[in-house]
């Protein structure tokens, strides 16, 4: 028997409770390779699937956790071998498939990526879905030519899960880092990240009826869309990127095509979820290179398993700073 987070749903009334319960191996679903969970992390997604599941959740009761990091256990895979270290995002594991709030995890092995040297279970959970989308934001905007030197970098959103990072990972790499956010309260949080300033909320919100802007931005990490990408569209530099990895802002883009046809602006789309192995391992090991660990830790808030319902509820109202890392066995 082990301990799992599950959620459960009154077919009558429509509603959900999550609750710490005992499930046996045969509970698992299939899979090549059963894990035992050490670490997991808490990501917007994981908030919905806690919750009314979002329209995410296909079928209950469910596990949510969009990501985990482990010690294999067993495995019909010649890949994996009892003792090995490994790390899963995406898939719609968590989702549309039992994930990583609980001590042992079921999977395909095709969804499991060997844990890099330099990194750890929970240093990889510190990372997390967040982390690894950051990291395959930055990779996307050096594909497309940025260098340190060539200008400031912007990071949207730069309080939260994937900008926290992002911030960390260029401020290592000698970017220098304009972190967008609406709490001024996190300014020193954001300069021990890597931050060299810190850019106010209400400076880049508001929708201007000009298509153009002075060329402020070499690079951009964006996880708020909305108005505010439609507005940094208008900033960047001449043939300069931005990295699009979430809607805080919303959905719609209200923007022209002039940044992209007098200035060759690209927009950039980054997925995480369905990312092919080699991508994941090159983004990995970029991790373990790049990502300072002394960072990483300033971003670390400790949970366990009976913690994330009520945190789910709060990375909802966006009142959850930097990187949730739950022990499934505290």
């Amino acid at each position: 028997m082990f301990n799992a987070l599950v959620v459960e749903k009154d077919e009558a009334s429509g509603e959900t409770a999550a609750s710490v319960r005992q499930l046996a191996l045969e509970d698992l679903p299939e899979g090549e390779v059963t894990v035992a969970v050490e670490y997991s992390t808490l990501n917007y997604k994981d908030g919905l699937c806690l919750g009314s599941g979002g329209g995410l959740v296909r079928r209950y009761p469910h596990v949510p956790g969009i990501d985990f990091a482990g010690t294999v256990e067993a495995s019909d895979d010649d890949r994996y071998a009892p003792g090995d270290k490994v790390v899963l995002t995406g898939w719609r594991v968590g989702e549309a498939y039992w994930g990583g709030y609980a001590q042992k995890a079921r999977v395909k092995a095709d969804w499991l990526v060997p844990l890099p040297d330099g990194l750890d279970t929970r240093s990889a959970m510190a990372v997390g879905t967040a982390g690894f989308t950051a990291m395959l934001a930055v990779m996307a905007l050096e594909d497309h030519g940025l260098v340190p030197g060539k200008g400031p970098v912007l990071v949207t959103g730069a309080a939260g899960g994937v900008g926290s990072v992002a911030t960390a990972i260029l401020g290592h790499l000698g970017y220098e880092v304009a972190a967008v956010t609406g709490r001024p309260e996190q300014e020193g949080y954001l300069r021990e990240l890597g931050a060299a300033r810190t850019v106010a909320r209400e400076e880049l919100a508001e929708t201007v009826k000009r298509p153009l802007e002075s060329e402020t931005w070499a690079g951009c990490v964006d996880a708020v869309g909305g108005a505010m990408l439609a507005r940094v569209l208008g900033q960047m530099i001449y043939g300069g990127s931005v990295a699009a990895v979430g809607l805080a802002g919303g959905t719609q883009l209200p923007a022209t095509v002039i940044p992209f046809l007098l200035r060759g602006v690209n927009l950039l789309g980054i997925d995480s979820v369905m990312q092919p192995f080699d991508n994941r391992l090159r983004a990995w090991r970029r991790v373990a290179r790049d990502l300072p660990m002394d960072r990483l830790e300033a971003m670390i808030r400790p949970a366990v398993l009976g913690d994330l319902p009520a945190l789910g509820a709060d990375i909802l109202k966006g009142q959850v700073k930097g990187r949730v890392v739950v022990d499934v066995n505290g």
